[in-house]
C-alpha cells in the first residue's frame, strides 16, 4: 500500500436545497459532493501538487466505451507524447480496495490501455504496473516523465 498525504487546497464548497456541491477546479463546474467525488478531488489535487504530473494533460471523468457499454474512468494522465499513461479508480472512503475494484479498472484499460493503473479510496492507495502482460505491484506512484 502506498501512504498517500494529501495538500491542503483551498476547495470551494456551496450548500443548495440541502445539497452539498464541491467546485471542480480542473473541469471548472460544480459537483454533488460525495465521498467518491471527495477522493476524486484530493487525489488530483496530489498529483499536481505533491507529484507534479501537469494538469494539461490530465484529464477526469471522460468516457469510455466497453464493448457497447458506456463508462467513465476517474482519472487519465497522459504522457509527454500525449498516449494514456495512468489511469486512477477512485472510491468513496467506505468502500475496501478488493479483487472487484482491480478488476474494474482493468476492463478501463481494455479500452483505454495504460502501463500505470491505480485504485484508491482516499486512506488506501495501490499502484501497479503492466510489465509482459503481468501485474506489479509498485511501492510508489511513478513519477512523471519515466
Amino acid at each position: 500500500m502506498i501512504r498517500i498525504e494529501y495538500p491542503r487546497f483551498p476547495f470551494r464548497m456551496k450548500e443548495e436545497e440541502g445539497k452539498e456541491f464541491i467546485f471542480d477546479e480542473h473541469r471548472r463546474q460544480w459537483l454533488r459532493l460525495t465521498s467518491e467525488e471527495w477522493v476524486r478531488q484530493n487525489f488530483l489535487q496530489y498529483l499536481l501538487q505533491v507529484m507534479k504530473y501537469p494538469a494539461s494533460l490530465t484529464a477526469v471523468e471522460r468516457e469510455i466505451r466497453l464493448g457497447e457499454l458506456r463508462k467513465r474512468f476517474d482519472i487519465l494522465v497522459y504522457d509527454k507524447q500525449h498516449q494514456p499513461w495512468l489511469m486512477v479508480e477512485c472510491k468513496g472512503m467506505e468502500i475496501a480496495l478488493n479483487d472487484a475494484v482491480l478488476q474494474q479498472v482493468l476492463r478501463y484499460n481494455i479500452a483505454v490501455p495504460v502501463p500505470y493503473l491505480v485504485i484508491t479510496n482516499g486512506s488506501s492507495c495501490f499502484a501497479y504496473i503492466r510489465k509482459n502482460n503481468q501485474l506489479q505491484l509498485l511501492e510508489v506512484l511513478p513519477e512523471f516523465g519515466i
